[in-house]
C-alpha cells in the first residue's frame, strides 16, 4: 500500500527493474557476443597507427628492392671505387683467385706424383695466355662491332677472372671426393658465371646501344647480344679445359 502522505510514488524500484529485465541488442533473447581480439586490436588507434607505418615501411623496402640492380655507380663522370659499390669491377678477387688456382693445381699434381716445376709453371703460363687472348678477342670484336662502352681492359680482366674462383672450388671438391664432387661443384659454378657474364656485360654493352637509338631488332644490337652470349659461353668451357687434368 502507498503512504497517503507521499504525493508522488515511488518508480527507482521498478525502473531498476525495468533495466535488468531489458534484453542484450544481441537479438533472439541472446546476449551479445564478445568482440573477437582481432575487432579489438582494429579498434584500437594506435594498433592502425602502427599497422599504417608498417605498410609505408614495407612500401618503401619494396621500392629500394626494385631499384636494386648490377649498375656500378658513379661519381662525376667516375666510377666509384670498388669499396664504396658492390658492384664495381675489383682485381683483388681475380688476382688471388688466380694465384690460389696455380696453387691447388700444383696441389693436385702432387697427390697425383705428376708434380714438377716446370709442369707448375705450364699450368701458370697457360692460364694466364688464355686470360691475355681472351681479352684480346673481345676488344677486337668490341671494335668491329663498334660498341661505344665505358669497359676497360683492366674491367675485362676483372670480370674475366671471377671463373678462378669456380675452378679452385671444382679443384678442390674433386681432390676431397673425386669425379663426382669435381662434376657437381664445376657445373654449378659454371652456370653461376654464366648468369654473372650476361647480367654484367649486358649494362655495359646492350645499355649503351639503347642509349644510342639503336633499334632492340636492329642488325648491330643483335651482334652486340651474340658477342654477349659468346663472352659469357667461353667462361664454362675454359673453366673446365683448364681443370679437368687435374682431377682423376
Amino acid at each position: 500500500m502507498a503512504d497517503p502522505h507521499q504525493l508522488f510514488d515511488d518508480t527507482s524500484s521498478a525502473q531498476s527493474r525495468g533495466y535488468g529485465a531489458q534484453r542484450a541488442p544481441g537479438g533472439l533473447g541472446y546476449p551479445a557476443a564478445s568482440p573477437t581480439p582481432q575487432a579489438a586490436f582494429l579498434a584500437d588507434p594506435v594498433s592502425n597507427m602502427a599497422m599504417a607505418y608498417g605498410s609505408s615501411l614495407a612500401a618503401q623496402g619494396k621500392e629500394l628492392v626494385d631499384k636494386n640492380d648490377w649498375e656500378v655507380q658513379y661519381q662525376q663522370d667516375t666510377p666509384v671505387a670498388p669499396r664504396f659499390d658492390v658492384n664495381a669491377p675489383d682485381l683483388y678477387i681475380p688476382a688471388m683467385a688466380f694465384i690460389t688456382y696455380v696453387l691447388v693445381a700444383g696441389l693436385a699434381l702432387g697427390t697425383q706424383d705428376r708434380f714438377s716445376p716446370d709442369l707448375l709453371g705450364l699450368q701458370a703460363s697457360s692460364a694466364l695466355a688464355w686470360l691475355t687472348l681472351e681479352v684480346l678477342a673481345i676488344l677486337l670484336s668490341l671494335y668491329l662491332v663498334t660498341v661505344n662502352t665505358d669497359l676497360t681492359t683492366i674491367d675485362l680482366v676483372a670480370f674475366l677472372g671471377y671463373k678462378y674462383v669456380g675452378m679452385i672450388g671444382g679443384v678442390l671438391m674433386g681432390l676431397l671426393f673425386g669425379k663426382i664432387g669435381y662434376y657437381l661443384v664445376l657445373g654449378w659454378c659454371c652456370v653461376a658465371i654464366f648468369v654473372f657474364m650476361i647480367r654484367t656485360l649486358r649494362l655495359k654493352i646492350l645499355a649503351d646501344a639503347a642509349a644510342e637509338g639503336v633499334p632492340v631488332r636492329g642488325a648491330r644490337n643483335q651482334l652486340r647480344m651474340y658477342l654477349t652470349m659468346a663472352v659469357a659461353a667461353a667462361q664454362p668451357m675454359l673453366m673446365y679445359w683448364l681443370t679437368f687434368h687435374l682431377v682423376r
